[in-house]
């Protein structure tokens, strides 16, 4: 995707193989600024402090965190406890334990002294894969903007996202994003709905940034916006992305999605979520007593950042003084109300006999994706 008007990446390696680059996310959407990362502490700070998120993002960056340090020292223990430390860092993801695993997996097979270079490969092949996923998932999805188009040919498509699952929460392309990224290259009218997604503002920071650069239209609108426009026919379709899918079809996404589910189901709105395999849990099937909840510091809730109008950030308190508050990160959405989950292998309905025919894909899959 487009950045300053030339195609980036979130996320680089050193051509030196003894650091990695990321897209500083703290800063958009003022500034644009990048991180270099030189070893798994960098790493784990990275994505706890969410310099870097979005779960195939995530998943990517704890790869390169644990070929950082087989850098530094590629002994069992070592890379044992880097793995610890990095699966501990954001919970709720799956994506960054099943990345981790399966690079501790690898390299565990190789010689102490083959790991760190194997180590370096298999985490770039593991970002290049996630691209290569994400565009296949945006040609499944734009197919299901095609057929919405095809009924109301002489408008734009409006379609609402909530949180931030474009090429910023992946290595490129995104997820809930990509189909619509997609769709503009086909020359398909296409207008998005951004959630701005309190507290961090994911949608009004990042997915306005992104949506911008590429030149898609797009209109901020507050959270509890959705289910207004949705019941005056202004919303074609949600598209949401995800952080965790169990085998039944249950979703965790960012906190908010659930209401906009209801509001899609009440109103007679399509909810797809943009599901890469690797968000897949099979190990979970009820996705409200088992999916783990990330809470996060209050201060996200009781405090907000922005620019000021000499260009500098600074912090407001939005709450008296001693205010409590509670932050969790996410919730789970039901799989009846998820009208299908969009994979890089095709659209399924979200019920345990949907993805069935995409465990057995999953379970053959080397670790190049092919």
């Amino acid at each position: 995707m487009l950045l300053n008007g030339r195609p980036s990446r979130t996320i680089w390696p050193a051509a030196g193989a003894d650091a990695v680059t990321v897209l500083d996310q703290r800063a958009l959407p003022h500034r644009v600024e990048s991180l270099v990362l030189r070893s798994v502490d960098d790493a784990v700070h990275a994505i706890a402090d969410m310099a870097v998120r979005g779960a195939p993002l995530i998943g990517v960056t704890a790869a390169y965190g644990l070929a950082l340090q087989a850098r530094a020292d590629a002994g069992d223990a070592a890379l044992q406890r880097a793995a610890g430390q990095l699966e501990a860092s954001r919970p709720t993801a799956v994506n960054l334990a099943w990345a981790v695993r399966r690079m501790l997996a690898e390299l565990m097979r190789c010689p102490v002294g083959e790991r760190a270079p194997r180590a370096w490969r298999l985490a770039a092949q593991l970002a290049d894969d996630d691209v290569a996923v994400n565009e296949r998932l945006g040609e499944h999805g734009v197919a299901l903007l095609r057929a919405l188009a095809s009924r109301a040919p002489n408008r734009p498509l409006n379609v609402l996202t909530h949180c931030n699952a474009g090429w910023l929460a992946t290595v490129d392309w995104g997820t809930a994003l990509a189909p619509v990224y997609r769709a503009q290259a086909e020359g398909l009218a296409v207008h998005v709905w951004v959630d701005e997604t309190r507290p961090r503002n994911q949608g009004a920071s990042l997915t306005a940034f992104e949506l911008r650069e590429q030149g898609v239209p797009h209109t901020v609108i507050a959270d509890n916006a959705g289910g207004h426009l949705m019941q005056r026919d202004q919303v074609d379709a949600v598209i949401v992305g995800c952080d965790r899918v169990t085998a039944s079809g249950d979703v965790a996404n960012k906190i908010g999605t659930y209401l906009k589910a209801l509001a899609a189901r009440d109103c007679g709105v399509p909810f797809w979520v943009a599901m890469p395999l690797s968000t897949l849990d099979r190990s979970l099937h009820d996705g409200l007593a088992e999916i783990p909840i990330e809470q996060r510091r209050a201060r996200e809730v009781t405090h907000l950042a922005g620019r000021a109008s000499d260009g500098s950030t600074v912090e407001v308190q939005l709450v008296p003084d001693g205010t409590p508050a509670l932050n969790p990160a996410f919730d789970v959405t039901p799989a009846r109300l998820v009208s299908a989950l969009i994979t890089e292998h095709g659209v399924v309905p979200a019920t345990r006999e949907g993805l069935s025919s995409l465990f057995d894909v999953r379970q053959r899959e080397p670790i190049d994706g092919r």
